[in-house]
This record gives C-alpha cells, structure tokens and sequence, in this order.
C-alpha cells in the first residue's frame, strides 16, 4: 500500500505540473518574457523555499545546511542553471508543438536520459538494474507512439487547421527544439542526485530532496531570469511591469502556474519517501513523474482540442502511447 500511495502521490504533482500551463494562458497583455519572468519566481523561488523550511527542524536554518555542504549546494545550482537552458527551450517547444506534443517529445527525451545519466554522474550507476532499464525502454516506446501520433497530425491537417490548433505549429522546428529542451532538464534530475546529502540528520524522508530541489530551482532560476531581462530589453517590454491595472490578474495567475509547476518536485519528493523500501522504483521514480507528465499534457491536449480534426486512427494511436506510459509507471516493480 506504500508504494500505491508513493505513486499516486507522484500522480497528482504530475496532473498539477501539467495543468500548470492552463492558468499562463489567462495572463492579459504581457510579453512572453514578463510573464514568463514572474511566474517563475514563483515556480523556482518563493514555493521550492517554503518547501525546503519544511525539511528544517526547529533551531536550524537552510544557510547552515547549504554552508555545511557547499560542494554538494553548488553542483545542484549549476546542473539547475543547465536545467534552465531546458525550461527556456521546453516553452519553445510547445509554442511550436501544442502543449501535448511538445511536452511529450521533451519530457521523453528527459525521462530517459535523467533516469539513466544522474545514476552514472553521481556514481551509482550499480542502481541501473534490467527492471530499471527496462521502465525506461517502455517509455521511450509510448514516447515513440506518441510522437508518431503526432507526426499523423502533422500529415492530416491542412495548415489552417495546424494554426488553429496551436497558433505557430511547425512540426520539424519544434522537434528539435524539444529534443534539446529535454536533454538540458535531465540536468534537474542529475543537480536532484549530487544533492541528496542536503539533509539535516532525522528529516523525514518525504522532505529529504526538497532542500536540493530549492537549489536547483535557485540555478535555473538565475539563467531565466537573465535570458527573460535581456528579451525585456531587447523588445522594450519593460513597461509590462508598470501597468497596474494588470496585477491583480496576472500576478494571480502567475502565482497559480508557479504552485502547479512546482507541486511535480513536492509530489516527487513526497512519493519517493513512501517508496523508499523499494530500490528499483526509487531509482524509477524520475522517469514515473516525467511518464505521467506526458500523460496528463496530452489529456490536456484533448481537453484543450489540440487533436481536433485528427482521424480516429491518429487518436487510437495517441492512446496507445499514453497507455504505454501509463504501464510504464510501475511495469519496473512487477519485473524487478
């Protein structure tokens, strides 16, 4: 029943993470780069911060823990500024794309290489076991049936109908920008791995990853930030930020984004602590949470009428991806 739990736990960061792009849509009259500036203060700042206190008992500070083990703070912040790199990329993709296609072939690309790289960087590469290996084949597949659904729509539709559905869709620019999103944000899970020592003796383990989560939000953060002012610039949006009329609503839609977004690593970190007798779907758990986000954007996808216009057959097909994935989850555990 713990591992039920630690997985429906991820589950549910994973439906908040992918419903977290919904709110960023009913921000009014900003350019990309300010909303995408102070969503992310929410997202990588102010929420990972609050749940990196929760790992600090009484009489102790985050400082001290981050002073004590330096070599370990600073890895996390400089894979998280890589990671960063993947979040500029990742919104590109699904500009491109459509939230269910974009977010599909990079949190696929991601899934696979977090799950296999962060072992191997951080020296445990003994963790990667054939039920392991295998998890990650069977996402790559249901990645794979997904993207080929995608390739259907592409095919099918006139470009009318591509540009009503996603407003910029161009399918091979889109690819390869997802393609190098979801390689940089498997530097998130590898910054996750050399943090794992950022932990006061006795913290419980569903908050033990959330001090170094705070640290590689905190780099990925830093590169955003100076890519999103540079944009304000260059663009001479920097106005967005001094109309008033608009804060109530944008601010509050920001902030909402920001807490979906981060609940995936809350869930994360929750989830792992009930699957902690379980070796090879804590090394798994990466790959889960990158699996149903896949899941849930494309769920969103329909919701959203991004596949409108799409045969049955290119619909069948994108379910069978998502049911694959959706067996990938726990197909490591039954085999292990």
């Amino acid at each position: 029943m713990e591992i039920v739990a630690g997985l429906l736990i991820i589950a549910v960061g994973s439906f908040c993470q992918s419903s977290s792009y919904v709110p960023i849509n009913r921000v009014r009259e900003w350019s990309w780069e300010s909303f995408w500036l102070v969503q992310g203060i929410f997202a990588w700042l102010v929420f990972p911060l609050v749940g990196a206190l929760l790992a600090v008992p009484s009489g102790h500070g985050l400082m001290e823990l981050y002073t004590a083990n330096p070599g370990a703070a600073l890895k996390c912040m400089f894979f998280g500024a890589l990671w960063g790199v993947g979040g500029l990329t990742f919104g590109l993709s699904m500009r491109y794309l459509g939230v269910a296609l974009g977010q599909s072939i990079a949190l696929g690309t991601c899934a696979g290489l977090g799950t296999i790289l962060t072992p191997v960087f951080t020296g445990n590469a003994g963790s990667l076991s054939t039920a392991v290996l295998a998890g990650v084949v069977v996402t790559l597949v249901g990645i794979a049936v997904i993207g080929v659904a995608g390739a259907m729509k592409s095919a099918s539709l006139s470009e009318e109908e591509k540009k009503e559905a996603v407003k910029d869709f161009n399918f091979t620019k889109g690819i390869m920008v997802a393609l190098l999103a979801g390689f940089m944000s498997a530097c998130f899970s590898i910054g996750l791995g050399f943090g794992e020592s950022l932990a006061f003796e006795g913290t419980p383990e569903i908050f033990r990853a959330l001090p170094a989560t705070l640290m590689v939000t905190l780099g990925g953060f830093i590169t955003n930030a100076v890519y999103c002012l540079y944009q304000n610039g260059r663009n001479h949006s920097w106005g967005d930020y001094g109309r008033k009329e608009l804060y109530v609503n944008n601010i509050l839609f920001c902030c909402l984004a920001g807490l979906l977004w981060y609940s995936q690593f809350f869930g994360l970190s929750l989830g792992k602590g009930f699957l902690k007798d379980s070796a090879t779907l804590l090394t798994f758990s990466w790959c889960i949470l990158m699996a149903l986000n896949v899941v849930f954007s494309n769920v969103w996808g329909i919701i959203l009428k991004e596949w409108k216009g799409c045969s049955r057959k290119t619909v069948a097909v994108l379910v069978c991806g998502i049911v694959i994935l959706a067996i990938s989850s726990f197909l490591p555990e039954l085999i292990k």
